[in-house]
């Protein structure tokens, strides 16, 4: 799959559908996340009925989206790693019986890179994944336990190079601009997350979010983010480092050596494919008679479960989105990756070519000067937020 852009809907077998699939329980809940999500411990039932209740979901929106090519499925968390190998082995199992898998179908699934999880890679491979997206975060201790992460660097080390040998592709999960971080210590890291042998590599930047541990303890004055200027020269040094080692930034926050490596999975929301989610909490976005709709799950587990019991779907939200609402989005998403997105599908917006602001961001060397498509450059990319809105406000 390339980054070319979105089949056209009602292309039946042919057109393409991506599944995302949400496991919400964690062992420990980190301080910086702000997702579904909730402790595993004393759910062991409730996870089996979760599994089963994926499954049905599945199949109530196989009725809504017709035959589709299906070009991946993701697990995302919460920890998927948690989950027993043969709930995966079902829920592949339906999407692929469900809808025409490709020949290159990517299965990926989240994992953290403690040893317990890590027993489990082998099981998760004979369910068909095929990719796994490793949360290292840090092979630092001092950094692994700011993050209040419940493995330590040498666990992840271990991790990686398990599978590194079991999976056909491995992508890591790194998360900079900690306090008092600087450029070189970051630089030394991501060699040393290179040296594991992974084909691609997600760096992070640390968000505050509302309602977390860190946004409580950075109110209470416990420690002080780094400000935009160092956290601008900790994204350089990314990109710096990346390169010289053979990775492309193929959009803001993944790297890949070659295009083979890129995330199929997150292609399909970059370039507006039609996707499903299952699992509490999770969003889809299903072309319906030439119309974009949202979908969104309920996000309790239990209410969730309930929901497909009683309805076929999880869905606890369903809306159809207006042209101007789905070119909106697909502005946020597809100015997100190296190439871009094409003037037609934003042309809701009212953006074009010849349009003021777009000609106004290009001589700031915002955007490149193309008369297909929006594209951030390089500088573009460091500002992306700054930019999205000024094409938004300023259509």
């Amino acid at each position: 799959m390339t980054t070319s852009g979105p089949s056209p809907p009602g292309g039946g077998a042919r057109s393409k559908l991506g599944v995302y699939a949400h496991w919400p329980y964690c062992a420990r809940i980190c301080p910086y996340c702000d997702f579904n999500v909730f402790r595993a411990r004393g759910r062991e039932a409730e996870a089996a009925e979760l599994a089963r209740a994926i499954v049905s979901d599945l199949e109530a929106q196989r009725a809504i989206t017709g035959p589709r090519e299906l070009v991946s499925v993701f697990f995302g968390g919460g920890t998927p790693s948690l989950m027993d190998p043969a709930w995966v082995a079902d829920i592949v199992g339906a999407a692929t019986r469900l809808w025409t898998p490709a020949p290159d179908l990517e299965v990926s699934l989240e994992a953290n890179p403690t040893d317990v999880e890590a027993g489990r890679f082998a099981g998760l491979v004979d369910a068909g994944v095929n990719r796994l997206s490793l949360g290292l975060q840090s092979l630092d201790d001092a950094a692994l336990r700011f993050l209040g992460r419940n493995h330590d660097a040498a666990e992840g080390r271990r991790a990686a190079e398990t599978a590194a040998r079991l999976f056909p592709r491995l992508s890591l999960d790194l998360i900079y601009a900690l306090p008092d971080q600087t450029p070189q210590a970051w630089a030394e890291a991501l060699r040393t997350a290179v040296a594991l042998g992974a084909e691609h590599i997600s760096p992070y930047q640390l968000t505050i979010e509302e309602g977390t541990a860190f946004d409580r303890a950075v109110r209470r004055g416990l420690f002080v983010p780094p400000g935009d200027e160092a956290g601008a020269d900790l994204y350089d040094a990314t990109q710096a480092v990346l390169e010289a080692e053979g990775f492309e930034a193929y959009e803001v926050s993944n790297h890949a050596r070659g295009e083979a490596a890129r995330s199929r999975h997150n292609l399909v929301y970059w370039t507006g494919v039609d996707y499903l989610g299952v699992g509490p909490g999770a969003h889809g976005r299903i072309t319906v008679d030439g119309a974009r709709v949202a979908t969104e799950a309920a996000d309790r587990p239990a209410d969730y479960i309930a929901r497909v019991a009683a309805a076929g779907t999880g869905f606890a939200a369903r809306e159809t989105l207006t042209v101007v609402q789905a070119a909106e989005e697909r502005l946020l998403s597809g100015l997100r990756i190296r190439n871009g997105v094409g003037f037609g599908d934003v042309s809701a917006l009212g953006l074009s070519p010849e349009a003021p602001v777009v000609r106004r961001l290009i001589e700031m060397g915002l955007l490149a000067d193309d008369t297909q498509r929006l594209r951030a450059t390089r500088d573009g990319r460091r500002l992306l937020n700054a930019v999205t809105s000024e094409l938004v406000l300023g259509a």
